[in-house]
């Protein structure tokens, strides 16, 4: 580990607290050695937050610093006797916070035994609300036991009121280490063998600028109508320049959604627009000319001039529209696509380190040059763009994304240059899927000669390596460089950089995209291997939005780590935070606490028992059983077949928010769980929970969204209502509210049965589809005399209601084993109906069952 390593090391391994760390600068080493640090079986060691490729990165890392006892991940599909042992077994664990609340509210882990926690990705603490509990449960039990809490994104700290105290608190540790860029100690470890950095700033080209100015100006036009709409809102942020970057949006849509209902629809398309423009933006820097105006195309519809907030009808569209057709078409309208200047740039890097490498000479290895890259699309470009040449890559993409636009020149071009090539073609395809590429240079010396007179030959001194799953960099036996072509999270791995440095050793890094990260990654790399003359070349675009927003996220991070710092000095930690000493706020609320009654003169008072609340193990992803057991409730964590919450041995909840009951009346489901759960409980309800702070309607929240009409979920209700009478609608503005609710329906109640609220609906599941007809069995159950105790013997007994009609009402009586139940339904076959109308004539007739009818109800059984 590097001089800053070690000492973040030391300070966390010493006093327990919470580590933020700038993008890229190791946190994942000091977190690993953390982990060796506790590998001893006689040690139990839980990690939360942390994702399937960190697990097995570290799992990696720990197995290359020849570990024994390496760490395990605990899944769903460990029972739970297996768990059970695992916990006794010792070591480290990876699992995940649901898993781990339901094992410790069955005390299934021997919290005795715990030596500590780790929290990975701790800024998430706050909506990862499981884990939040399990730390409580945790803290609240073991009084000596360590927690350690590890994150690189300080810009999560700087949404919301005091959220780093909130977050510490949540944590139960009372130490904030930060480690910005700036830091002494950083700048100096990483300034003892700094890589040799290249800078090329390439030069746009005219046509792209006038683009890029257009779109800066319609984005300044819709950031000052977003301004002048919404005068009472805090919109300080909302800059251009803040709008460039890459995940403003969402920091912009969490500050917005608390008043997301009191926008107008025209502000709500602005923002929508907004997202629009900076897509755009994102395409002109790194995708070509084609893919460009293939996206703007796209804006050309009836269905998007009528939606969108008004930007289309300014002048600068046209110059906008105007020059993304001219980098495709010349005046002549003949395909003349223009090449992105990146793309020269970086052959003639390519160019020049195999220039290098053959004027220094090679010892046989030869240079592994690694391509960084944004995402797989432009990992696809560059790999044919490099093997093929920039025109057929642009002809093959003109022929997917424009074909459909009449450009019949285009098409019968592409036709006669890929008549030959299909097979080509569709292995293209195949290959759009992958995030990396292995490509070396054809040793031509005619064409190496020649390419700095024709720029056609050097654009296809490239090829691809054969079997490139399989190929073993380390034994490549030409002197021509070795290309990587990798983006910076291959497959969504956050880690992939890292492997991918360790595994391929590059001495030369060609910086394609411009990540702060990455960046800080390469440093590292560099002075953990200071025997490498590493060389890396910074591609980016001269006074482009590229550079802008490269610049705006080192400011903006570097101000969020000065509101960190500022925050430091003038927080107050309470001693007793830890949750080491007894503190108050970890023991469950009652209302029982006091051992007498002052109302009834100091008098004691007998304990009451224990409120228990069955909850479905599925439910854990929601913050309400967490807020039940810190009301005093007692949490029994089942498999429910029927229902989420059961109250009692009468009382079933089916909770859901706003999104998933609108998902669940248009899918159905909700009708499926309205029958199962009047069939077996007294009292069923449906808890439709809302966020008090938004809008109380039935429509989407979020920028994409389709908001749903108002009418169609209301007339759905309204249905489900009348054919479910029994079922009660309740309102609840969060969870807070729902746990109140909850306990004040259980007041009087007698305590719900785990074991036999497991079965209810179990046996239906597995039995009853197979035995009875689900229309027959409703149609029976709403018969009088009929309930849930005696329905299936009816079922079972009755062959079929003309049966029943032939029945005595002594047979009925024996059948039913009631009395009164039986004469209900004796008297609904054979009373005569008096219907009160004018005119009416009581007619005395038996229950004949006709046609249909009779077909249908012939039998019971299927």
């Amino acid at each position: 580990m590097l001089e800053y390593e070690n000492q973040m090391f030391l300070e966390i391994l010493h006093e327990d607290g919470l580590v933020v760390t700038a993008k890229g600068l190791g946190i994942e080493t000091v977190f690993a050695n953390i982990l060796r640090a506790h590998t001893d079986p006689g040690n139990l060691i839980i990690v939360l937050g942390t994702t399937n490729y960190e697990e097995q990165y570290f799992i990696d890392m720990l197995k290359s610093f020849g570990v024994k006892h390496l760490p395990r991940v605990v899944t769903f599909e460990c029972s739970s006797d297996e768990r059970a042992i695992m916990y006794l077994e010792g070591g480290v664990l990876f699992i995940s916070g649901r898993i781990l609340v339901v094992d410790l509210l069955k005390n299934r882990v021997p919290l005795n035994l715990v030596t500590g926690i780790l929290v990975y990705r701790a800024h998430n603490i706050l909506r990862s609300y499981q884990e939040a509990f399990a730390l409580r449960l945790y803290r609240q039990n073991n009084k000596t036991g360590f927690i350690k809490a590890f994150t690189n994104s300080a810009l999560a700290f700087t949404v919301g009121f005091m959220h780093v105290e909130r977050i510490m608190k949540a944590l139960f540790v009372k130490q904030l280490y930060l480690w910005p860029r700036f830091h002494t100690l950083v700048n100096n470890s990483l300034a003892k063998h700094k890589p040799e950095v290249i800078e090329l700033h390439v030069k746009i080209t005219q046509k792209m600028l006038n683009i890029q100015t257009c779109l800066l100006d319609v984005m300044n036009y819709v950031v000052k109508e977003l301004k002048r709409l919404n005068k009472y809102l805090d919109l300080d942020e909302l800059t251009v320049e803040n709008a460039i970057a890459k995940k403003f949006h969402k920091q912009l849509q969490s500050q917005l959604d608390p008043i997301w209902h009191q926008l107008s629809s025209t502000s709500k398309q602005l923002l929508s627009d907004l997202k629009t423009l900076r897509a755009l933006l994102a395409c002109l820097t790194y995708e070509d000319c084609v893919s460009f105006y293939a996206m703007l195309n796209r804006l050309r519809t009836m269905e998007y001039a009528v939606k969108n907030s008004g930007w289309l009808m300014l002048d600068s569209v046209d110059s906008l529209f105007k020059n993304g057709k001219n980098r495709v078409y010349n005046e002549k309208n003949e395909f003349k696509p223009e090449e992105n200047p990146k793309w020269k740039a970086l052959t003639e890097v390519l160019l020049e380190v195999q220039h290098q490498n053959k004027k220094e000479g090679s010892d046989g290895n030869s240079e592994k040059i690694l391509i960084l890259v944004h995402d797989r699309i432009i990992c696809y470009q560059l790999r044919n763009l490099l093997t093929k040449g920039f025109k057929e890559y642009l002809l093959h993409e003109a022929m997917k994304k424009l074909s459909y636009k009449g450009t019949e020149k285009i098409n019968e071009t592409i036709e006669k240059e890929s008549s030959s090539d299909e097979k080509n073609k569709e292995d293209d395809t195949n290959d759009n899927e992958q995030d990396t590429y292995v490509l070396t240079q054809k040793v031509n010396e005619e064409n190496q000669s020649n390419s700095s007179t024709d720029d056609n030959k050097h654009e296809t001194l490239f090829e691809d390596c054969s079997q490139m799953a399989d190929l073993d960099l380390t034994n490549v036996t030409t002197n021509a460089p070795v290309i990587i072509i990798q983006s910076l999270k291959k497959y969504g791995d956050p880690m992939s950089l890292h492997r991918a440095l360790a595994e391929h050793m590059p001495n030369n890094i060609v910086m394609y995209v411009a990540d702060i990260s990455a960046v800080r990654q390469i440093e590292i790399y560099q002075n953990n291997n200071p025997s490498i003359d590493l060389k890396v070349y910074f591609l980016i675009y001269e006074g482009s939005v590229e550079e802008q927003e490269y610049l705006t996220s080192l400011r903006r991070e570097k101000e969020a780590f000065h509101k960190l710092i500022n925050a430091k000095t003038t927080m107050v930690i309470p001693e007793e935070q830890d949750g080491k000493s007894d503190y108050s706020s970890l023991a469950p609320e009652t209302d029982t606490d006091a051992t007498e009654n002052t109302r009834k003169g100091g008098v004691p008072t007998q304990p009451e028992l224990p409120n228990t609340v069955i909850v479905d193990i599925r439910e854990f992803r929601s913050e309400l059983p967490a807020i039940l057991y810190t009301r005093g409730m007692t949490i029994e964590p089942i498999t429910l077949q029927v229902g989420d919450y059961i109250l009692s041995p009468e009382i079933c909840v089916e909770r859901k928010s706003i999104s998933d009951l609108i998902g669940s009346l248009n899918s159905g489901r909700l009708y499926n769980q309205a029958v199962s759960m009047t069939r077996h409980y007294a009292k069923p309800m449906l808890l439709i929970e809302f966020d008090q702070n938004k809008s109380f309607c039935f429509q989407g929240y979020y920028y994409a969204s389709k908001d749903v009409q108002n009418m169609f979920v209301t007339s759905k209700l309204q249905l489900l209502t009348l054919h479910f009478p029994r079922l009660k609608l309740v309102w609840s503005p969060g969870p807070h509210a729902t746990a109140q609710l909850f306990e004040e329906l259980k007041q009087g109640n007698n305590q719900p049965n785990a074991a036999i609220a497991a079965q209810i609906g179990f046996e239906e599941n597995k039995q009853a589809p197979e035995k009875f007809n689900p229309r027959i069995q409703d149609l029976v159950a709403k018969l009088p005399g009929v309930t849930t105790k005696n329905l299936e013997t009816i079922l079972n007994k009755g062959q079929s209601l003309d049966h029943l009609n032939t029945l005595t009402k002594e047979e009925l009586t024996k059948m039913i084993e009631n009395k009164n139940d039986a004469q209900m339904l004796y008297n609904a076959f054979h009373e005569k109906s008096s219907p009160v109308e004018e005119k009416s004539k009581i007619v005395n007739k038996k229950v004949v069952f006709k046609g249909r009818e009779k077909k249908l109800f012939t039998k019971i059984k299927q």
